[in-house]
Formats: structure tokens, C-alpha cells, sequence
């Protein structure tokens, strides 16, 4: 259980040096409990504290890495139940299955539609994150040789071995050991096989029972057995087991401090029809899921889950935003009209993007309004008409463009005025309340 800032300052020198930026001890023990501070700013704390200090403040699920490099997905790590009480950290990873016993066409197929399958949405790249390969072929060569071909046509992907079988497991791992993958997975038969492989080629592990009785059980005999980088599978398949058993799991690992199950939670939520498979997927992503595997990445699929997974993985208390400056939208030039937005992420990819469907080079000013919308940030006094002339002269854009005409969102019109006397030589043009009416607006302007 985690310890409160009286609890952490019992155990520290308790001489107010000020070594670790804090004025006093106490100070610093109350930004350890909030999380705030790292306890190796302290030089003078005792190896005997440091080793309680850092039992207590392990987080309640354990943190570790799905794959390697700058694509590899952080799992676990969560310290609520809820987002609003502060917010998740880690998005769950999005993973396909394939089977080896899939032809080398099939698997390179499936592999590339992985790689390829990025987009982007309101400035955050979103992709499918993993592939478990399933051992269906019962062939130990098969397998490894499927494996190395999908890890070598999605050289960006985690890697998750479905295989139970320990010796084709392990020649799997081998095999891509490099990529970090997870092992799926060790049950009550096959425990010190699997566990062996685990800790000799330092890889996560999934523990998988029927019933969380039964999983705790397999995840302290694992831990025993020398391996701590744990993912746990509770058996659920429908969506009613799902919500049930994930919850619990999580319930017991911040609320009760139960080790056994603070673990990421892996969910296979594989439907033969698509719209239930997703709906499925969405029920895993809100609750608490850290990998949820699929059986088919169709675009809609994958857009709807992104932002599903997006929806929740955002801090509820700081707005989306994009950077403030000055936008070029289809090559603009010096005649170009120049419009003018909050930084609120949306508005600005709602604006940007009908702005492009015009057809008709433009220049989007962009000014920092928190993360406001535009009338949000017009009644907050973010989005003023002494703010946005010093924005305007602020950004240089007078030596970028032959005309002084600046077009202001139509919600806000009543600022044209105040802006005309705040940008002397500048005519004020309002334009569309709405975005979806910008091109029409923009290309009646060009013709």
C-alpha cells in the first residue's frame, strides 16, 4: 500500500538540508506520496529506508515495455479506477492475430497492413500496435519460420507469441528475441517451462487461468519461479466477463494493494462478425484491457477504436492542442487570405480540414488560447481582440502577404470592430459561423 507523506518523512534524515530542492524534509515526503518527487534526491536517506520507500511506492500495476524502440507501447501503470479522479496513462495496445498456418503471401499481407495501418487524428498518430502470431500449424518449424517473416514485414510491431507449446515457444523466442516479445502463455501445465524460457531470454510473460482465484495463484508461482514482468488473461471472452473480471482485477491491485493480480490485462475479443467484434473491443479499452488482440483491422474498425482509446487516454483536465503559429494549407502564397483559430486541437483539424476540401491556398493563424474552442475561449478572455492583434503582429505574417485582410470565425464577429482599431490599416472580414460553410465561403472569395 502506498504510504502517506507523514508515514514517508519518519523514514527520511530529517535535517531540512534542502539537497533535494525541497525548504524541508517534510516538504519533500509530501511531493514522494503525491508522486512528485524521486526519492533519489535525497543523498543522505539510509539503504534500510530506501528499500522500504521503494516497496511502498512500486506502483500498483507493474510498468514495463510491449516491444522495443521508439514504437514499443508502455504497459500498466494505471493508479485509478476512474479517469476523472485523475486520469490513465498508458493507451492499451491494439493487436492483430494471425495464424502460421497462413500461406507466406497471407502473412506478409496481414504484416503490411499492420505496418501500414497509421493515421493520424487530432495531431496524435494512431496505429495497430502488435501482432500475435497463433500457433495453428502444430509445426515448431512452421512457427518459427511465420514469426520471423511477420517480425520481418512489420519491423515497427510488438511481437506476441501465441504458442503454449514450450518447445516451439522457445524457438520462436530465439528468434526474435531482439523485438522483446511477449509469450503467450504459461498455465498451470506448462508454468516452469514457460517461466524458464521468460527469464532466459528476458521477456514478458503471460499468465493465463480460468477465475481469478486461480490466475493470482499461477502469478505468485510464476513470480517464484524468477519472472515479474507479467501479463494476466482471466479466461474472459464475453463482454460480461470482460467488464467482471478486468475490474476485479483492477479493484484488487489499487484498492487493496493485491499483488498477485497488479498486472496489465490482456483481452482476445475475436467475433466472427466485425460490428461485434469492435463493440467488444471498445468494452475492453474502457475497461482496463492493456492489450485487447482482434481478429481482422478493417479501417473503420481500427478508426473507431483509435478514438475510442484516444477519448479515454487524454488528461481530462488539459485540453487537446496544437501549437500556436501560422498554418500553410495547400501552398499558399502571398495573395493567399489569411483566417485566424484557437489552438483547441479539434477546432483546428475541423478548420484545416475544410479549408483543404476548398481547394483554395490558404493561411490559418493559429493563436494559443489554452485549448480553448473559439467561443469557450472568447468568454474566458483567451481570445480577445487585443490578443489576437499582438498575435497578429507578433507573428511576422505582415512581411509574408501583400494585403492587410484578416477573416475572423463568424461566432465571434462582434470583435471586428475592436479588431480594426486594435490592427490600424488591417480590414476585418467575418467569416462562416460554421466550418463546413469555409469552402463554399473561400471559394466565392477566389472566383
Amino acid at each position: 500500500m502506498a504510504l502517506t507523506g507523514v508515514q514517508i518523512f519518519k523514514l527520511l534524515p530529517k535535517t531540512n538540508c534542502k539537497k533535494c530542492g525541497f525548504p524541508t524534509c517534510l516538504a519533500f515526503a509530501m511531493a514522494l506520496a503525491q508522486g512528485k518527487a524521486d526519492l533519489s534526491k535525497c543523498p543522505d536517506v539510509s539503504e534500510e529506508s530506501k528499500k522500504m520507500l521503494g516497496e511502498a511506492s512500486a506502483p500498483p500495476i507493474r510498468t514495463f515495455d510491449l516491444g522495443t524502440g521508439d514504437k514499443a507501447v508502455k504497459l500498466g501503470g494505471e493508479t485509478v479506477l476512474f479517469r476523472h479522479d485523475k486520469k490513465f496513462f498508458n493507451p492499451c495496445a491494439l493487436a492483430v492475430n494471425i495464424k502460421d498456418n497462413l500461406s507466406d503471401d497471407e502473412l506478409v499481407k496481414k504484416a503490411t497492413e499492420v505496418s501500414q495501418s497509421e493515421m493520424e487524428r487530432v495531431g496524435q498518430k494512431l496505429r495497430i500496435d502488435a501482432i500475435s502470431v497463433e500457433y495453428a500449424s502444430g509445426s515448431s518449424a512452421q512457427y518459427e519460420k511465420a514469426v520471423r517473416l511477420v517480425a520481418e514485414k512489420a519491423p515497427a510491431a510488438a511481437i506476441i507469441l501465441n504458442c503454449k507449446d514450450a518447445a516451439a515457444a522457445e524457438a520462436a523466442v530465439k528468434a526474435v528475441a531482439v523485438r522483446k516479445p511477449l509469450l503467450y502463455c504459461a498455465t498451470n501445465e506448462n508454468a516452469e517451462a514457460m517461466a524458464g524460457i521468460a527469464k532466459t531470454h528476458g521477456v514478458p510473460l503471460c499468465a493465463s487461468a480460468q477465475g481469478l482465484e486461480a490466475l493470482s495463484s499461477l502469478t505468485e508461482k510464476l513470480q517464484a519461479l524468477g519472472v515479474n514482468d507479467i501479463v494476466l488473461d482471466s479466461g474472459a471472452k464475453s463482454v460480461k466477463e470482460i467488464v467482471e473480471n478486468n475490474t476485479q482485477i483492477r479493484r484488487a491491485a489499487l484498492k487493496k494493494g493485491f499483488k498477485p493480480l497488479g498486472f496489465p490485462i490482456i483481452n482476445f475479443v475475436f467475433r466472427d462478425d466485425s460490428i461485434q467484434e469492435a463493440s467488444a473491443a471498445s468494452v475492453a479499452i474502457a475497461k482496463y484491457a492493456s492489450i485487447v488482440v482482434l481478429s481482422g483491422i478493417e479501417k473503420w474498425k481500427n478508426l473507431a477504436l483509435f478514438t475510442v482509446r484516444q477519448n479515454l487516454y487524454t488528461d481530462p483536465q488539459v485540453p487537446m492542442q496544437v501549437e500556436q503559429k501560422i498554418y500553410g494549407i495547400s501552398e499558399p502564397d502571398a495573395n493567399s487570405p489569411l483566417m485566424i483559430t484557437t489552438n483547441f486541437s479539434l477546432t483546428y483539424f475541423i478548420v484545416s480540414g475544410e479549408i483543404e476540401n476548398s481547394k483554395v491556398p490558404s493561411l490559418l493563424a493559429v493563436m494559443d488560447s489554452e485549448g480553448l474552442s473559439v467561443l469557450t475561449a472568447w468568454a474566458a478572455g483567451k481570445f480577445t481582440a487585443a490578443k489576437i492583434a499582438q498575435f497578429i503582429k507578433d507573428s511576422g505574417i505582415e512581411g509574408r502577404i501583400s494585403h492587410r485582410e484578416l477573416i475572423i470565425p463568424g461566432q465571434v464577429a462582434i470583435l471586428s470592430g475592436a479588431l480594426e482599431d486594435k490592427l490600424e490599416g488591417w480590414k476585418i472580414t467575418v467569416g462562416p459561423r460554421e466550418a463546413n460553410a469555409i469552402p463554399t465561403f473561400l471559394r466565392g472569395r477566389a472566383s
